[in-house]
């Protein structure tokens, strides 16, 4: 078996898609700066086998992350954070809500019995001249029997 990266990215991406808030959500980690309105971005952080696998296989811990931005520029400066935070409620409620994006992943390692949990952290990264607040979802996926062991 192998690890559908792909489509665990796409899924990733379409579920943000359709929560509708945002402008438009990245495959990637952007290395311009994103437009003007609320932009998310997904893209894999760490992939690492987990203690749970089977006797012949081994199951990974495939942390994404998924990042959400808006101009610092943005008016009024107080709606900043109470929208990105919005957008974050509605992302985490689904990732907690039994999200294996259509049976591509086990589940989300929500309080990291297998390493990382669900973890999100705001901050600001500058891109192009412009500073952008940020709040970043990692979003820890198990993914089952992924690699076969050899004796």
């Amino acid at each position: 078996m192998t690890l559908n990266i792909t489509g665990i990215l796409d899924a990733t991406v379409s579920h943000a898609m359709g929560l509708g808030r945002f402008e438009q959500v990245n495959g990637h980690e952007p290395a311009n700066a994103p437009g003007l309105g609320l932009t998310a971005a997904v893209w894999v952080n760490d992939i690492v086998p987990v203690r749970s696998s089977g006797l012949g296989t081994t199951s990974v811990a495939l942390a994404v992350n998924v990042r959400l931005y808006t101009s610092t520029q943005s008016e009024p400066a107080d709606a900043i954070d109470p929208a990105l935070v919005a957008a974050v409620d509605d992302l985490c409620a689904a990732y907690i809500d039994d999200f294996t994006l259509d049976g591509l992943v086990r589940h989300v390692d929500i309080f990291g019995a297998y390493g990382q949990p669900l973890l999100v952290r705001a901050g600001y990264i500058q891109q192009a001249g412009s500073i952008y607040r940020v709040i970043t979802i990692t979003l820890p996926l198990i993914v089952d029997d992924l690699w076969e062991q050899q004796p």
